[in-house]
């Protein structure tokens, strides 16, 4: 039976809840709407995130990701829809999304949301401050 979309995200217990580790995905084909016109838009998102008691399913976070193929939104509200979503699934201690879309009309768009958990601060050699903010393009 082939796979559908979904917007089900499933998690499993972390392995390793005692240490501070950053989980790093890059997600080159994200698609939504736009609203205003209807066309396809593409974007790489690309997640970061320190796992508390659960991780993200992979299989789970791709057929979320294909639910938005035929959804209209601007980049601002999917980029917060989505990241609000796994944080509701996964409650990590700290999660960034960003989404940087392709051209369109000769500009191109980079939404960067976060999450922190209410007095978490990172371990040791877990530097937040070095993490892209964006995906890297080789067109620019």
């Amino acid at each position: 039976m082939p796979s559908k979309p979904s917007k089900r995200l499933e998690t499993f217990a972390n392995p390793n809840p005692a240490r501070d580790y950053r989980i790093h995905m890059e997600i080159p084909e994200f698609t939504c709407l736009c609203p205003r016109t209807g066309q396809p838009d593409f974007a790489t998102l690309v997640l970061d995130y320190v796992p508390d008691r659960l991780c993200i399913e992979l299989k789970s976070l791709k057929l979320y990701v294909w639910s938005y193929r035929n959804e209209g939104a601007f980049h601002e509200s999917v980029t917060n829809r989505i990241l609000e979503d796994l944080v509701r699934a996964s409650r990590p201690r700290f999660m960034r999304l960003a989404a940087r879309f392709n051209v369109r009309g000769g500009i191109y768009t980079t939404v960067v949301v976060e999450h922190r958990k209410p007095r978490w601060q990172p371990g040791a050699g877990l530097d937040l401050a070095s993490l892209p903010s964006a995906p890297v393009n080789p067109a620019t």
